[in-house]
């Protein structure tokens, strides 16, 4: 697993935990957060983004039961984490910051799940049927969190052990409502799905699948899908036709779409990368 991609889509986060906020400071906290999504410089993120997640830690701190700001605080931390730090000991502080704050959420607003989820996968699942539609954005933001962690940490066969849980937990969120964050989870079980090839048991169709419908879902104005449809589906196909057919259209794409201009801008500096491999990787 290849970071920082699919821990890029943190950034891509929709406002849509807007539901659980409760107070004039996490919505201040969640507009300062879209504020950051909408940048289109990352190095003014990167450079800036520290002294808000103090700020965010301070608030947390002061109204610790808040899931608005657990889920913002967890956002961003992860996102950080998997955009712009290269220290591999660091990223796994701050993915372990945002995991834990998207736990204290979900245990806030689920607690059967939240203590399923450290059980088998044979007991998360029935937590995960009984899981209703309102606790939508806290499961989700949990598997976000839970999923980049693992990257983070994938040298850590205990923590890629928990693939499968984080797996059942986007299928989950897909049967509540697939809409959710621009069909973030196809993205995600896309991502999943592709980390094998066929002949090892793989479902690299699957995966495709996912992409396409998140691509559907979001309207295209996510261009980091299609980055990561290239790097993980065309290139575990060897399909360079589409792999490169992809990345051009990022390139080629607007990136100022509110919510997604950070995410896009990343998305296309990345492109770039990919396609400069291009002929040397197949």
């Amino acid at each position: 697993m290849s970071r920082p991609l699919w821990i890029l889509l943190i950034l891509s986060l929709s406002t849509g935990c807007a539901s659980l906020i409760s107070s004039a400071t996490t919505r201040m906290a969640d507009n300062i957060s879209l504020a950051i999504l909408n940048q289109d410089d990352p190095a003014t993120v990167r450079d800036g983004a520290p002294a808000y997640l103090l700020m965010i830690d301070g608030l947390i701190e002061g109204d610790p039961e808040n899931t608005g700001l657990l889920l913002t605080g967890a956002r961003l931390y992860g996102s950080y984490a998997g955009a712009f730090i290269e220290e591999e000991s660091r990223a796994q502080r701050l993915a372990g910051k945002s995991l834990l704050y998207a736990r204290k959420a979900l245990c806030l607003q689920n607690a059967s799940a939240c203590a399923a989820s450290e059980d088998r996968l044979d007991v998360f699942k029935p937590a995960l049927a009984a899981t209703g539609k309102s606790g939508l954005a806290a499961l989700y933001a949990y598997g976000v969190a839970w999923a980049s962690w693992v990257q983070i940490n994938s040298s850590d066969w205990n923590a890629v052990a928990d693939l499968a849980k984080i797996e059942a937990l986007f299928e989950r969120c897909i049967e509540l409502d697939e809409s959710h964050d621009g069909g973030g989870a196809h993205v995600y079980l896309g991502v999943i799905k592709s980390l094998r090839p066929a002949a090892l048991g793989g479902k690299p169709e699957l995966a495709r699948r996912h992409f396409e419908r998140a691509i559907d879902i979001s309207g295209g104005e996510n261009l980091m899908v299609k980055v990561l449809m290239a790097k993980h589906y065309a290139r575990n196909v060897f399909d360079q036709e589409l792999h490169d057919s992809l990345l051009v259209a990022v390139k080629a794409a607007a990136a100022d779409y509110s919510g997604y201009t950070l995410i896009n801008s990343l998305a296309k500096l990345e492109a770039d990368r990919l396609l400069a491999e291009s002929a040397d990787f197949f």
